[in-house]
Order: structure tokens, then sequence, then C-alpha cells
């Protein structure tokens, strides 16, 4: 859940998922007669979400601005492809034609317009390193002072280096990974990047079957020298690469189920490669015609050399069974849902790996959804599960802009969890897990008692667009929680048109608390939008990542800030939203700054900006930041 696609969407839910539309029964015969109407298609298929006022579904004016090969390639292969499958084929570029005011992007080019000069590839573990999501088992995204060659008086340095951009993109929300002197980074197109850390060059890229937002896991091979690049994408495949060259390894499809996807981050431990399953079926629940719904969360182990699966447990231990049928007459199906859409946590001391969960898709409701759950990491075994949020079961069928066919009866908040546990130490030998929830609830258990509450913090208003989205970073004393909390507005124009998005005065904030008690020691307001900063807003929703010292914290106004871990003071601000010259020569812009954060090796800052759903800014750039010369 987090906000938190293959290729590119246009529509999406707060998870970063496509928001559906409600297309009902449409005459393909019409269609077909309309196909090279794209204002006609629109009308049919779009317009509803769209102008409705829906809080998720970005507005005809939002759309305006994304390039017409993103709106077609959501429709031909992304997560709305279930909406282009049943347009004729030349609707598509109709459809996407009408709709964008943006130059289409020039094909790309066969050669490679930045190769890195041939290099000895270096031990990716010898050196420098930031490996997955939360760059340790317990996903505490803290870099320690050795590996990020960093220190906090050196952070108001920090100068732009150098930045690529992402062809056709309208986000930029792949995670990096570095080590060895490369980065490893995914795009919602599907192509994945090696790239040289100082320069951006390109060692290889590798293109997947869907999009890769999660990050790139680095292990050794069976052949001494040889390392391994593991990664998830959007249509559920989990792949292998060589980390060298990018030549594929293997490829396993962790889930049949149409709609299951791969958006956390997988990890890499013991020889084991763990893959969790999230989905956009809650969106196709919007469809009147759909048997809403038989996908379940799951987490899966994979044999990293020869990528055997091992081991697939489910969130939901019932499988789906008829549960009504709607007003329609179509079959309805449950439990469903508890999708997992982050990185899972490994506990080394314990065997065992944690999950966080999302909502229900349908009736009924189970104790598994919104909910933190314990896996052996050797058998699979379910071995505890604590919920937060009772009777959460949703779909977007209860949409405003839905009819509510599928609705499940007990219409729940909506209040998921997107981020990933964060396991942790605190004084006299006790470990606590930590949990931030879209609810605006911090949540700390502890892992040795079977998820005990021991305390629970509220940060914000929490909301389907709030609370804490991709999640919080602890350094040895406490913990940074980022609050999302975005404010809906609405507003009627002169033709009598619902419009919508973000208040630019509401939202944001960022917040310290002591990992041991739970006790605030700061806290700094989210920052208002300036007036002339369209589809902005001060919402902090993308994951923080922490430096000793230093609190980094990127924002939906554009903005990437650095805090003062003591204090929270603002010690470097850096507004993204700007054109780009980029060394891979495509043209780059820019915006919102969501899922990921930043990730700080070696002396250098890498982050993405961009993302244009949620009525936020669009963009599609890759920057590197570093330290300006001295004299500068």
């Amino acid at each position: 859940m987090s906000f938190s696609a293959p290729a590119v969407h246009i529509w999406h839910t707060h998870r970063g998922m496509p928001i559906a539309i409600a297309l009902g029964m449409v005459l393909a015969a019409s269609l077909q007669a309309a196909a090279a109407d794209g204002s006609a298609i629109y009308r049919a298929a779009c317009s509803r979400c769209h102008d409705s006022g829906e809080g998720r579904a970005p507005k005809f004016e939002t759309l305006r601005r994304f390039p017409p090969e993103a709106i077609v390639q959501s429709l031909r292969a992304g997560n709305m492809r279930f909406v282009g499958s049943r347009l004729p084929a030349a609707a598509l570029p109709a459809v996407a034609a009408y709709i964008s005011s943006a130059e289409a992007a020039p094909p790309p080019a066969d050669a490679n317009p930045f190769p890195c000069e041939s290099v000895p590839f270096a031990d990716p573990f010898a050196g420098p390193r930031w490996i997955g999501w939360g760059v340790d088992a317990g996903n505490s995204r803290f870099q320690s002072a050795e590996f990020a060659g960093l220190a906090a008086a050196d952070v108001p340095r920090l100068e732009l280096k150098w930045a690529i951009g992402f062809r056709g993109a309208t986000k930029a929300r792949g995670h990096p990974a570095v080590a060895g002197g490369r980065i490893y980074v995914g795009s919602d197109s599907g192509a994945v990047y090696s790239l040289d850390a100082k320069s951006g060059c390109l060692h290889w890229k590798y293109e997947a079957r869907g999009g890769v937002r999660g990050a790139v896991v680095i292990g050794p091979g069976e052949e001494a020298g040889r390392h391994i690049a593991y990664f998830g994408d959007q249509r559920a495949n989990l792949y292998a690469v060589d980390a060298e060259t990018g030549e594929e390894l293997w490829r396993n499809r962790i889930d049949e189920h149409p709609g299951a996807l791969i958006t956390g981050s997988p990890v890499l431990h013991d020889g084991r490669v763990f893959a969790a399953l999230s989905s956009f079926v809650d969106l196709l629940g919007s469809r009147a015609d759909y048997e809403c719904c038989k996908f379940r969360g799951a987490v899966a182990a994979v044999d990293a050399l020869s990528g055997e699966r091992l081991w697939k447990s489910y969130t939901i231990p019932e499988e789906p069974a008829k549960v009504r049928k709607n007003r329609n007459g179509v079959q309805l199906w449950g439990p469903s849902g508890a999708a997992v859409w982050s990185a899972p946590t490994i506990d080394e001391k314990l065997g065992r790996i944690y999950v966080t969960t999302g909502n229900n898709y349908s009736d009924p409701a189970t104790d598994d959804s919104d909910a933190v759950i314990a896996f052996d990491l050797e058998t699979g075994e379910r071995a505890w599960s604590r919920q937060f949020t009772p009777g959460d079961a949703w779909n977007m069928a209860c949409s405003a802009a839905s009819d509510h066919l599928n609705c499940p009866q007990a219409q729940g908040p909506d209040l998921d969890f997107g981020s990933s546990g964060i396991l942790v130490a605190i004084p006299g030998g006790k470990r606590l897990l930590i949990l931030g929830q879209k609810s605006g609830i911090l949540h700390a258990v502890d892992p040795d008692r079977n998820g005990a509450i021991v305390w629970q913090r509220r940060v914000g208003r929490g909301g389907m667009l709030g609370g804490i989205q991709f999640g919080p970073a602890a350094d040895r004393d406490k913990v940074y929680v980022a609050l999302s909390d975005i404010q809906r507005i609405t507003t009627r124009g002169p033709d009598g048109k619902v419009a919508g998005g973000a208040s630019p005065h509401s939202g944001g904030g960022l917040s310290a608390y002591d990992l041991a008690t739970g006790d605030r020691q700061w806290f700094v307001r989210g920052f208002t939008c300036p007036p002339d900063r369209k589809g902005c807003s001060p919402a902090q929703s993308a994951a923080v990542s922490v430096i000793p010292g230093v609190v980094f914290s990127g924002s939906l106004d554009g903005h990437l800030r650095a805090y003062a871990a003591e204090s929270g003071q603002v010690i470097w601000d850096f507004d993204t939203l700007r054109p780009y010259e980029t060394v891979n020569g495509v043209k780059a812009r820019g915006g919102s700054l969501n899922g990921p954060g930043p990730v700080i090796v070696d002396g250098m800052l890498y982050v993405n900006s961009g993302y244009g759903q949620f009525g936020s800014i669009p963009g599609n750039v890759f920057l590197a930041f570093g330290l300006a010369d001295a004299g500068e």
C-alpha cells in the first residue's frame, strides 16, 4: 500500500497503484467505430473518474502533462492494461493524443549515448554500499558514517553532479542500490540500469517484462568473483541477472494471478531470495462484471542460485470461496487481499521473516489485514500475527466515483501498511519492531513476545492518502517519521466540472521519537507550497533516510531537505522541480518526491524526482549529488 507498475501508469491508488475506471458495459461496436476519436474514447472509458472529483484519480489537466507514449504504455502493458485490452488497437494512440499536450519523446537511439569505458568489475562487498531497501536486514534505512562518506558538516556543500532521464515517464520511483562503484536502478518502463556511481555512464541495461520499482539486491554467484543482481517486477516476476553484464540467469513468476505484482524490494538471506506479493486487484473490484476477489498476499522463498521456489505462504490462510452475488448477478468471493507492499524484514536471531499487510479486498474481513505477520525463515510456517485495524475490507468499488456494486459490506477505512517493519535493539538487551501505518499511528511491538504492543504514538490524522506511507528510518536512539496527511480539496469550474487536488497548505511534517519510550523528541511542520506551484502539496510520503547526525526527507512539493537529527533544523534544501541536462540525453524534469528515499554512499547522494499521480507533480529524473569542490 503505500502510495504508493509495469511500464508507466496513469491512474493510481494510494499505494502507487492505478485508479480504477468504471467502464461499465461499453459496446465493442461503438468503440470500434470511435477508434480514431480520442475524445469519444476518453468520455466512454476515462471521464467518469478523471472528471468526477474522485480523490485519487489524476484530473484531466494533470493527465495533459503526461507524454502520449506513457499513456499508451499504461493501457497496453501497464496496470491499466485491463482497460486497454477492451479497446481497439487504434484507440490507444488516439486517446493518448487527445489527452496529452506533451511533446512525444523521440525514438531511442540504438547507440548508448554515454557508455562506460572498460573497467574491471569491483567486488560489491569490498567497499561502501547500500544494497536493498533498508540497507540492513532490519530495514533501518540508517547508513553508517564509514559507508556514507558524508559527515553532517559536509551536507550543506552538496551540489548536483549529474542526472539521467527516464524516457517517456511521469514517475521516477525505482529504489537505487549502490555497490562496487555501480548503481543499479529500475524504472516504470521495466528498464533496469547499471550505471557508474560517479559519472552516470551506462554499463548495461536490462529490459524486464514489467515495471521495476523495488530495490535491486546483490549477492554472490556460484562461481568465484561472480555476483548476481535480483529484483522483482509488476507482473510478479522475480529475476536474477549477472551483476557485471546484465545477462539473465533465471526468471520465476511467483504468482499466476493476472493482478499480482511485486512492489516491495526482495531480500536476500542465507542463499535464499524472499519476495512478497501485492496486487492491483482492489482497483479491479470497481468493475461491475469482475468476480471480486480471489487474490491473497504472500511471501515466497526462492533458491538464489537456481531460482527454484522453496516455499510460498499466504497472508490469509483460507482459500477464497463464494460469498454472495452483486446486484448484477456477478459472483463475489472472499476472503482476499492483505497484500504485502513493502520489503520483508529479516530476524536472524529467531529465524523469522516479518511482513506488513494491506486491507482485505472483499468480505469477509479477516484478522490478517492491516497486520504484521511473522513466518519461519526455513519453512514458511506462520509463527504469529498482530492486527491493528480490524474490519478493513475495501476496494475501489467503495470510492465516490463508483457504483459500490462490489464494495465490501465492511466498507473499511483503508488504513493498511505500506512500509516495512524496522527491527531495532534498545538498551537492556530488548528489541522492538517499529511499524508505521497509514492510520497515522506509529507502533512498537516486541518480536520476542509474539508482537506484544510496547508503545503506540499518533503521528498525524491518517487516512487513505495520509499517515505514514513509505516508511520511517531509525538510528541507535531515535526513529524518524515523515508524515503524509494529504488533504484533498475540490472546486467547481465555470463549466460546472468538479476538479480536485491536494491542499497546498495542509500535510507534511517530520518527527523524531525515542526508540525505547516512544516519547516525541521534536516535530517540524511541512512547508507551505508557493502559490505558483501547480499540483504542489507539503505532504512527506517518501521513505526517510538517515546518516549520523542528519535525516533526509523528500516532499511532494519537489524539495529534498536535510534535517539535523538532534533538533529537526533544516540544514540543506534542494528544489528538484526544474528541467535538467542529462548524461543520457533524455529530456528530463523534476517533480514530486515520493516512494523511495535518498541513498547515500561514498560521499554521494542519489534520489529520484517525479511522481505524477494524486494530482502531484510529474517528473522523470534521477539525480546524483556530491560535495562541491573546496573553495566553491
